[in-house]
């Protein structure tokens, strides 16, 4: 491991936003109480990496809280440092294996999840390993309130078809769908974060997708 991600993995250990591993545990249930002393709405992004939509979000919506949940420290401490030095106060970064989510949250203790430019698996044997492969929505469905969304935002074609395949088997609520996100009437402030892959992605005219779906409609 270089020395700058040993500097960064040392930094985050002192952040008071980031939980690592087995200390977020404890937080099971009370996020809200706990982390961010108050009783407003939580909202997750699943493999932030450097946080920039999670830091963005709660920017734009201080009435609720964010946690970005990601493994890689040193891209955490990114995200955490900027919340930090800029005093957006309602933002927090979990670094677990997003295969134990459910050892961190508890039963609709989440109102809404976003996914930003997860890595796709694209092989056939590691699908599993999907973000929203069936084994990761049935944990979502056990920590997400009802009718709370999950988004997915990707450039990555297959994953965006894949995705979109298991809403209909499974028979999700499909909220918004679309192959071009910027030429499509979904299009708004929020979608219109963009990352620095995303902006990487846009300069070589790749396209973006966007599904939002939900469990149930919450009626």
């Amino acid at each position: 491991m270089g020395k700058d991600k040993l500097r960064r993995f040392a930094e985050i250990d002192t952040f008071s936003n980031v939980l690592q591993l087995d200390a977020g545990k404890e937080l099971k249930g009370q996020w809200a109480n706990n982390q961010f002393k108050n009783n407003k709405p939580v909202v997750l992004e699943l493999a932030c990496g450097k946080g920039e939509y999670t830091v963005n979000l709660a920017q734009m919506f201080p009435d609720k809280n964010f946690i970005g949940v990601d493994y890689k420290g040193n891209r955490i401490w990114r995200g955490a440092k900027t919340a930090l030095e800029e005093g957006v106060n309602n933002v927090a970064f979990l670094r677990i294996q997003i295969e134990s989510i459910l050892e961190y949250f508890a039963p609709e203790e989440v109102d809404e999840i976003w996914i930003t430019f997860p890595d796709p698996q694209p092989q056939v044997g590691r699908e599993k390993k999907r973000l929203t492969s069936p084994r990761f929505l049935d944990m979502y469905k056990h920590i997400v309130k009802q009718g709370g969304f999950i988004n997915l935002k990707t450039d990555n074609d297959d994953l965006h078809a894949y995705t979109a395949e298991k809403i209909g088997e499974l028979e999700l609520i499909l909220h918004a769908k679309t192959e071009d996100l910027y030429h499509s009437e979904f299009d708004n402030e929020v979608l219109s974060i963009k990352t620095y892959y995303e902006k990487k992605y846009l300069k070589d005219n790749k396209n973006i997708n966007y599904l939002k779906f939900s469990f149930t409609n919450g009626l």
